[in-house]
């Protein structure tokens, strides 16, 4: 649409996939295992270098939030299509992001500061905070490394048990600790910010309906939040991605709980699979405006 050519890079398995298709030119990366395919930096920067491209998109798995690639491509000369990497880095560990929220001063869930490795730690963070809390891996994602503790009594147990699957699915064993909210709504705001110092925040996506975690639902408007709580998220969106230097296309989770009072979760570093729900409302297209940003446009929207 933009005029731009474009390479597709497929693993063997999907030879004949639909992208590879519709691109000019389609470049085999490797076996059908992700990790020897879709997961391999090395191949993806030499099939870039091979093909004289630019900029590489990373879609919305596998690399997309992996700083180590954005830190790679930025290295080799080539556009990595999303937030630099160190900002990448920095909102990937789920306690350093906390701590950058609160000094700018966006509402998050009372729970610990720092980063903790042991459950006797944990266990007067939770005293502090009050039961039930939840213990989540910092470099967590998909409900892994997540338990939820209701007593002083069952703390230890769920302390250990996330901490050993944090180990085995992310090869980290830094925990933190938040309140549990009971009942919670999640709702998320879709952010898009260029080099020039816009940033817009594109309303919400209320995402409440999940199964184990993982999200099967999304809608916009939201039904749960009034104009007033819309209004208020959209802003402290945008004043967290301007505390973080943020740019290219980004949304912040927030929780929402029974009283309609919100707090900060995370941020993900990439467009996501649901961003289709945002662009009906508003009639953007924001791949378009990815690929604009990373070129060092302005937004094509105010």
């Amino acid at each position: 649409e933009m005029g731009i050519e474009t390479v597709a890079v497929y693993s063997k398995a999907d030879k004949d996939a639909l992208h590879t298709q519709l691109a000019d030119e389609a470049i085999c990366i490797g076996e059908t295992k992700a990790s020897e395919s879709y997961l391999n930096m090395e191949s993806i920067i030499s099939a870039t270098i091979a093909t004289g491209a630019d900029a590489i998109h990373p879609g919305f798995g596998f690399l997309s939030e992996n700083s180590k690639f954005a830190r790679l491509c930025e290295q080799c000369n080539i556009i990595f299509i999303g937030p630099k990497s160190d900002v990448m880095y920095n909102l990937g560990n789920k306690s350093v992001a906390r701590k950058t929220m609160i000094e700018a001063n966006v509402p998050v869930i009372p729970g610990s500061e720092e980063q903790i490795y042991d459950s006797k730690t944990g266990k007067k963070i939770a005293d502090q905070v009050g039961y039930p809390v939840i213990i989540k891996a910092a470099l967590g994602g998909g409900g892994k490394g997540m338990r939820v503790s209701r007593s002083k009594e069952d703390f230890e147990f769920n302390f250990n048990t996330a901490q050993r699957e944090s180990a085995n699915a992310f090869g980290d064993d830094t925990m933190y600790i938040e309140k549990f909210i009971e009942n919670p709504r999640h709702v998320e705001i879709q952010i898009m910010a260029d080099g020039h110092g816009n940033v817009v925040a594109l309303g919400e996506r209320d995402c409440s309906v999940q199964r184990n975690h993982q999200k099967l639902i999304e809608e916009s408007p939201s039904p749960a939040i009034t104009e007033k709580i819309r209004k208020s998220m959209n802003h402290d969106a945008i004043l967290a991605a301007k505390a973080v230097g943020y740019t290219n296309a980004g949304t912040i989770e927030f929780i929402l709980d029974p009283k309609g009072i919100y707090y900060f979760m995370e941020m993900n570093t990439r467009i996501q699979v649901e961003h289709g729900v945002t662009e009906m409302v508003t009639g953007t297209d924001l791949i378009i405006e990815q690929i604009r940003v990373a070129m060092g446009m302005e937004l094509s929207f105010t």
